[in-house]
């Protein structure tokens, strides 16, 4: 009897992981790595006196890695099919909180679906972009004016939604994203040139006439009363110095002494002496430039530059219109995140709670943005792999 013996030459664990991570960009990914080590390092230095607030941060952002990667394997096509879908279930979940969502700090950003509280706004940050690509693929070679007035509405309902709950730092990324799309669809400058002069115009404005439209008792009706506040607190910080104005007191005086090389790690005495409020979440850039000063922060800011700079570059590689358009509104929402958290850390932009990517404490946040940065490379490896 002659007995057979079949022998199964299984490969090595490295060749089975090699054609999974085919196509990446690592440059890309490695400055993530820089993000998330230098984001660790601040952490660790502030958050000395908050019980395992420092390893709930390093839960974030591994959990963060995880949800990049595996987005980064899902294909571009398959992302497209769930664009309509994701942005319905958005939307019908801003609904929900505007009815019956749950209430924290005076803001209804919550709502409760049976396994898990969710804010779905987060969920709009990837939803809209994504309906958005989608929307101008299927009107690849065919655009009209009305198709951008379509887009206008898809941006509109959700940031109509979110402004209600009241929440105007995330309607400012989400709108921000939207109008990233559509701008790079092919707006006319003819569009685009108008509002921004009026903004420009609405700003000089506000600043000439600060002292009279922020005197007690005028109501500016387009915004919420704690909205005011912090724009005239920006205008004038000591108009309430222990009150509105003084994140933006202690924040300025923390980037101010930190000097060319900073105080050192674990060094900032604006920072450890509790001095800086929120210094975790909105103003952790303040903690890091007290502690690394002008050079430290100069290498963020390069770190955040290549960051955009790398995912333009993916966009513009990117082989669909749907591709392109994702990856680029994506990769400046990166932008907005980083501008808006260090202006208002600095004093040129109002407070309105936009972490800053990576380095703030924050779950929720940090796995949409792993989500986003795994939608690029997913791009890229597409682009990649469709190569000759």
């Amino acid at each position: 009897m002659v007995m057979a013996v079949v022998v199964i030459d299984r490969p090595p664990l490295w060749r089975r992981v090699v054609p999974l991570v085919q196509g990446f960009d690592w440059p890309l990914v490695a400055v993530v790595v820089l993000l998330g080590v230098m984001g660790l390092g601040v952490m660790y230095s502030v958050a000395y006196e908050l019980p395992g607030r420092f390893e709930l941060h390093a839960r974030n952002l591994m959990i963060a890695a995880g949800v990049m990667l595996l987005v980064a394997l899902v294909p571009p096509q398959k992302l497209m099919a769930l664009a309509l879908p994701m942005y319905v279930v958005g939307v019908g979940l801003l609904v929900a909180v505007a009815l019956f969502g749950i209430s924290r700090n005076g803001s209804q950003r919550w709502v409760d679906v049976g396994i898990v509280v969710i804010q779905p706004s987060e969920i709009m940050k990837i939803a809209l972009p994504l309906m958005l690509a989608w929307w101008f693929q299927q009107r690849e070679g065919r655009l009209s004016s009305l198709d951008f007035v379509v887009a206008g509405l898809i941006v509109a309902i959700p940031s109509a939604l979110i402004l209600r709950q009241p929440d105007l730092g995330t309607t400012l990324l989400i709108a921000s994203s939207g109008l990233f799309v559509i701008f790079f669809a092919g707006l006319s400058w003819k569009l685009v040139i108008p509002p921004v002069l009026l903004g420009a115009v609405g700003i000089i404005a506000l600043v000439l006439m600060g002292p009279v439209w922020c005197a007690p008792g005028i109501d500016w009706h387009i915004l919420h009363e704690y909205q005011r506040r912090r724009v005239c607190t920006l205008l004038d910080p000591m108009q309430d110095p222990l009150g509105q104005g003084f994140h933006i007191i202690q924040g300025m005086i923390a980037i101010g002494a930190g000097g060319l090389w900073g105080r050192g790690f674990m060094e900032g005495t604006q920072t450890q002496l509790n001095f800086v409020p929120e210094r975790t979440t909105d103003f952790i850039f303040a903690a890091f430039a007290e502690e690394f000063g002008f050079m430290g922060v100069l290498l963020l800011l390069a770190a955040f530059f290549f960051l955009i700079w790398r995912g333009l570059k993916i966009a513009v590689a990117a082989p669909t219109p749907f591709a392109r358009l994702l990856a680029a509104a994506l990769t400046l929402v990166h932008f907005v995140y980083a501008f808006v958290n260090m202006g208002m850390v600095s004093g040129i932009l109002p407070v309105v709670g936009l972490p800053l990517p990576f380095l703030s404490y924050g779950g929720t946040a940090m796995v949409t943005l792993g989500a986003s940065l795994g939608i690029l490379l997913a791009i890229a490896r597409s682009s990649r792999l469709q190569q000759p």
